[in-house]
């Protein structure tokens, strides 16, 4: 057990890897009236090919989440309902890279803890609950084939990548879930949803031994390997197109224009990576920034405008769009500026705000323990301690910033994704 101080975010923190492999962090808050868990396994919309008993898998795309979903069905019936009896709220979630289930609850911590160690681990499926649920993600993917800010986001990143997985919706297409069977399901479950490819991350006023003994009790005493993955040949960081268009229901055009960048390295390489990243959006077309104070003057943008990084296993990309009645002259403004700053810099009494309101932000994350739980997980993940933030971010510069917009928002690595108002 380690026991770590983080005297410039006032928080205590407890870790313990058990001898499964299961990585517990205990976040001290004894104060809080409200408890929080969450449950990660490092498989997520990306984990379509890995390697498993010898072999290598190939597997269709929305498995991941297809398991998120019918882990909650239990031979005792629905563990959120058992959950709901002692007043917590739970949910789940799939991203690119992670699968997590969590509750909060304000009594009965260990209760529901028990419960949800005992359904993310024991899967229970049948082949009627199986193909029921196949109707009902088809429905959830259906609707987002009717959401216009999905499918322009979808749309840009099938754009900007060739082969990466990245491409692939994380929930799959209603034709790749056809494929989902009990066994497949089983078989990720089994390769996955072992304890060493796992973190258990709780906030609140609970022990850090009580959780451990809850963890041994319950999963299994092997841990196992984490499965080898395979996220395809690495790409170069010219986009597969240019640009895409389609036309839906909309009242003007929307769009978003991408950047490939070059995946970092992990650790808090990483984590050093983001933080410039975000810093470089904020410089450019933030809510402060005097691009997007121009295009909203101009009402070339209707004050929609927003973007952001995002770094995934083997890919990383800058993207921004929104609403604007013509989204070429968008792009170029985009484009226009992010040269400029690179090459003219960017002026130090903006910078500092920036860097202020930035690490503002990540301090108040702090005051939301579902969003310090997802932070400490991914961040065990992929390498880093999230609650070294302060001292990661100490370690960048202004012209750190500058040269991830001269070197990354270029009309080289740009692709666009357009939806335009449907034409009589």
């Amino acid at each position: 057990m380690r026991e770590l101080e983080y005297p410039r975010l006032g928080e205590r923190v407890r870790r313990q890897t058990l001898p499964n492999g299961l990585e517990l962090i205990v976040v001290e808050r004894p104060a809080h009236a409200r408890s929080y868990a969450l449950f990660a396994t490092r498989y997520g919309g990306m984990d379509l090919r890995f390697q498993w008993e010898g072999a290598w898998r190939d597997t269709p795309a929305g498995v991941a989440h297809y398991l998120e979903h019918k882990l909650f069905d239990t031979p005792a019936g629905s563990a959120s309902q058992q959950l709901a009896r002692y007043g917590a709220v739970d949910n789940a979630f799939t991203s690119n890279a992670v699968t997590a289930y969590y509750f909060q609850c304000t009594r009965d911590f260990y209760e529901c803890l028990r419960i949800l160690l005992s359904f993310v681990s024991q899967p229970w499926f049948t082949q009627e609950s199986v193909d029921k649920e196949r109707g009902i993600i088809a429905q959830e993917i259906r609707m987002v084939d009717d959401d216009p800010d999905w499918q322009v986001y979808d749309r840009l990143l099938a754009c900007l990548y060739r082969q990466s997985p990245v491409r692939l919706p994380v929930a799959g297409t209603v034709e790749s879930i056809q494929a989902v069977t009990p066994q497949l399901l089983y078989d990720c479950h089994r390769a996955f949803y072992t304890p060493g490819n796992m973190v258990l991350v709780c906030v609140g006023g609970m022990e850090l031994e009580r959780v451990a003994e809850l963890a041994m009790e319950l999963l299994p005493s092997g841990g196992g390997d984490a499965p080898a993955r395979d996220y395809g040949p690495a790409e170069d960081l010219l986009p597969a197109c240019r640009e895409t268009a389609a036309e839906m229901e909309v009242s003007m055009p929307m769009f978003l224009a991408g950047f490939k960048c070059s995946p970092p390295a992990g650790g808090e390489a990483l984590l050093r990576s983001t933080i410039i990243g975000d810093l470089a959006c904020d410089a450019l077309f933030g809510d402060s920034s005097p691009l997007y104070a121009r295009l909203y003057r101009e009402e070339a943008a209707n004050g929609s405008l927003g973007g952001g990084y995002d770094a995934q296993p083997g890919a990383a990309y800058v993207y921004v769009g929104g609403d604007a009645r013509d989204p070429e002259l968008v792009c170029e403004a985009i484009l226009d500026q992010a040269q400029k700053l690179g090459r003219e810099g960017i002026g130090e009494d903006f910078y500092q705000r920036l860097r202020r309101a930035a690490y503002g932000a990540m301090l108040r994350g702090l005051n939301a323990p579902e969003d310090v739980a997802v932070s400490m997980a991914e961040g065990y993940f992929r390498g880093f301690d999230y609650y070294r933030f302060p001292e990661v971010f100490d370690t960048v510069e202004r012209a750190d910033v500058e040269a991830f917009l001269r070197e990354n928002v270029t009309r080289e690595r740009m692709a666009v994704s357009v939806i335009r108002p449907k034409t009589l």
